[in-house]
């Protein structure tokens, strides 16, 4: 599973006090817990004014880089400001996000035309969030097109399918299950990502909800998600469900973790 850690986020309140405030000490210690955690991307939102936010991503993406050498997705509803924010980055990472909205591919897609940046979609166009499933696969199948034309494969995409309340949701995740089938029979080699803990708002003990999200949408073949990787059961949820579907040979990756890896010993 590929790890897009969501941590340095500023509508987390505490982030964003670490940010009005240049706590860079916490920017720092945030990055390297979920560094040591497992994290395969560091996302960094800064969810400031327009009119300091290039600036601020800069501040964090440098207080980042200090401590980790991982790749950082660039998240903002910006497109430009991903842009913008691109050569602050020491190696190539994540565009964090495309959609059907606006000009979004045609700022972000020139620019990492011929490069090894990735890109995260939402299925999402001019008109907000589709409801059927239809419609969701419409705007996919459209943002995978113009991005051959700028020959950037499928397989530097994360697709999220849009995962939404399931507290407001008719079917469940039944329609999500079917947008991302769909995606896996056309383009075998995308990634389908999802920010995990959006399943649960507004629902009591979310941490259950995001499991069982997490188990059924690895199944129907999620093998990227935007989520906290020092939460130790959902991160041991990963695991186990990736030796339950024969991705990790002898269990060798689940023993490792809980042994001596990065949730340390198990107790016993």
């Amino acid at each position: 599973m590929i790890i897009i850690g969501e941590k340095i986020n500023g509508s987390i309140p505490s982030v964003a006090k670490a940010i009005a405030e240049k706590d860079a000490d916490l920017i720092r210690r945030l990055a390297k817990v979920q560094t040591e955690a497992g994290a395969t991307f560091i996302d960094i939102c800064a969810s400031v004014d327009d009119e300091i936010e290039v600036e601020t991503m800069k501040w964090l993406i440098e207080l980042v880089q200090e401590v980790t050498d991982l790749p950082i997705a660039i998240d903002s509803p910006n497109a430009q400001t991903c842009v913008d924010c691109m050569p602050f980055c020491k190696r190539p990472g994540m565009i964090n996000s495309v959609s059907g909205e606006g000009d979004k591919m045609d700022i972000v897609f020139p620019a990492i035309q011929g490069t090894e940046w990735q890109v995260a979609a939402l299925l999402n166009g001019n008109y907000g969030i589709p409801k059927t499933a239809e419609d969701r696969l419409k705007v996919f199948y459209e943002i995978m097109e113009k991005a051959a034309e700028f020959g950037i494969t499928p397989d530097r995409f994360h697709v999220d399918p849009l995962v939404e309340m399931l507290c407001t949701s008719e079917d469940g995740i039944n329609m999500i299950i079917d947008v991302m089938n769909k995606m896996r029979e056309k383009y075998p080699t995308v990634h389908i990502t999802g920010a995990v803990s959006n399943i649960s708002f507004n629902l009591p003990v979310r941490k259950i909800v995001n499991q069982a999200f997490v188990v059924l949408s690895m199944y129907a073949g999620m093998d990227s998600a935007i989520l906290d990787p020092t939460n130790r059961d959902l991160m041991g949820m990963i695991f186990a469900t990736e030796a339950l579907m024969g991705m990790d040979e002898m269990c060798i990756e689940y023993i490792s973790a809980y042994r001596d890896g990065i949730f340390g010993p198990v107790k016993k």
